[in-house]
């Protein structure tokens, strides 16, 4: 080969390799800018301190001094499973004993959350659906606030999301190893805290959905469980030796309200409002309305639609049954914690509103009669999930400079969950400028993602005028 010969042989290399990082960026871009997003606005914010964060600390911190997550002296052991206090303790370990640093690994773990999701959201919905899930999901009030906490709803979420995400490619590739890789993953995340339980919802709807002949069998379902009946007893039978009983018996339901509080039927989406937003919420309704009006059209989406609705349900319905039933106070306070399971679930609805959009124009496409009313409700449901998204982030915005953050579960009442905000910022500090940076990312990422679908949609709409 001549000098002349090798000089193009490099070029043409070099521009091939151009050419696929352009590529590659391009496809990456919008769930990197997604990620980089949630970071800089989590970072912004925080971190977040109150009885139970301290508690929780002060567990993690046992198990350095003691090997047990025991609290403020040994023998005083947190009533809740161990896994997320180990965790915690190896990350405070490595990098440094401060509260600061603890929330560090919860806000990383939220970045993972925020992964599954759109994972997750790819998986049943499209790509389209899975980026905007991520994107609303990683940006509520409600999610930002609990990334920025130390405590252990955060990585509770993460495994319940890793092990159902597993679970659904075990079930659709009828693979009983990786039904069982998904069966470990759920006894992690159930070690982490029960509340990984409320992710079997949507799991057993989609076995029951697909039904797969090697995971038929009564034996397949059964071991799914043997992984977490083996770490419960080791750690409650053999380490702790408090006993399975105290599954049973910890403080939530212990604790009633005082005498003069009553829970509203309706304190669950009272908080809903609180943490999501009105427009969030009426985006979710469209969304359902536009897969039920549609149903045939829709066959695709429905499944996974109603698999989100039921756990949404049946999680919000527990919870109000657990406060206004049973009249315990953990459950009306904490509506953020014992409900934060379904989040990603109400992200996942919401966002879905773009592959419904883009079948409706596919419609057109296969000679199908566009329905421009059902086209209308669904574009008014994307244009309230913008609308929804920049409230979030006002609200964000401007809590950022309070010293600390409620979300309420009575409209007309000073009632629910608070956290004090340790750092507040100024209007014009350093980290308000790296949380408006972060917003952009964030758009920029969605707007990368839609920049062929918007001119598809404005040469739609114009042929139709």
């Amino acid at each position: 080969m001549t000098t002349y010969e090798l000089k193009m042989r490099i070029k043409q290399v070099l521009k091939f390799e151009k050419r696929s990082f352009v590529a590659l960026l391009s496809e990456n871009y919008p769930l990197f800018s997604i990620l980089m997003g949630a970071v800089l606005v989590s970072v912004s914010i925080g971190p977040f301190q109150n009885i139970d964060t301290q508690l929780e600390f002060d567990a993690a911190l046992g198990v350095i001094r003691w090997g047990m997550p025991f609290m403020k002296y040994a023998g005083d052991m947190i009533n809740q499973p161990p896994l997320g206090f180990y965790t915690g303790a190896l990350f405070l370990k490595i990098f440094g004993l401060s509260y600061s640093t603890g929330v560090a690994l919860v806000t990383l773990i939220g970045l993972g959350c925020t992964f599954l999701v759109y994972k997750i959201g790819k998986t049943l919905y499209g790509k389209p659906t899975a980026l905007l899930a991520a994107a609303l999901f990683a940006l509520t009030p409600w999610h930002l606030a609990l990334s920025r906490s130390f405590l252990i709803d955060m990585q509770c979420l993460f495994f319940s999301l890793l092990f159902l995400l597993v679970g659904i490619y075990a079930i659709r590739k009828d693979s009983f190893r990786l039904f069982m890789v998904s069966g470990t993953l759920f006894a992690i995340a159930l070690l982490t805290k029960f509340f990984a339980v409320f992710a079997l919802i949507p799991l057993a709807l989609f076995y029951l959905y697909y039904r797969q002949r090697n995971l038929r069998r009564i034996r397949a379902v059964t071991a799914y469980f043997l992984p977490a009946l083996c770490l419960f007893l080791l750690w409650y039978q053999v380490i702790s030796g408090r006993g399975l009983g105290s599954i049973i018996g910890i403080d939530d339901f212990g604790n009633f309200n005082v005498t003069g509080v009553t829970p509203s039927f309706f304190f669950v989406v009272n908080f809903l409002l609180d943490g999501l937003g009105a427009l969030f919420l009426i985006a979710v309704t469209l969304s359902l309305i536009v897969s039920f009006t549609r149903r045939k059209l829709f066959a695709k989406f429905l499944p996974f639609d109603l698999m989100c609705l039921v756990t949404i349900l049946a999680v919000g319905s527990l919870d109000t049954f657990l406060a206004v039933g049973l009249n315990l106070n953990a459950p009306y306070n904490s509506a953020i914690k014992y409900n934060y399971q379904f989040l990603p679930f109400i992200s996942l609805l919401a966002a879905s509103l773009v592959g419904k959009c883009l079948l409706l124009f596919n419609s057109v496409k296969s000679k199908e009669r566009l329905n421009k009313l059902l086209f209308s409700v669904a574009l008014v449901g994307l244009v309230l999930l913008a609308g929804s998204m920049f409230l979030n982030m006002n609200f964000v915005n401007n809590y950022s400079t309070w010293d600390h953050w409620l979300f309420k579960v009575e409209r007309n009442q000073y009632v629910g969950y608070s956290f004090i905000n340790l750092t507040p910022i100024g209007n014009n500090s350093f980290m308000m400028i790296v949380q408006y940076l972060g917003f952009a990312f964030v758009l920029s990422g969605l707007v990368w993602a839609s920049r062929n679908k918007l001119g598809w949609l404005r040469k739609l709409v114009y042929h139709h005028e």
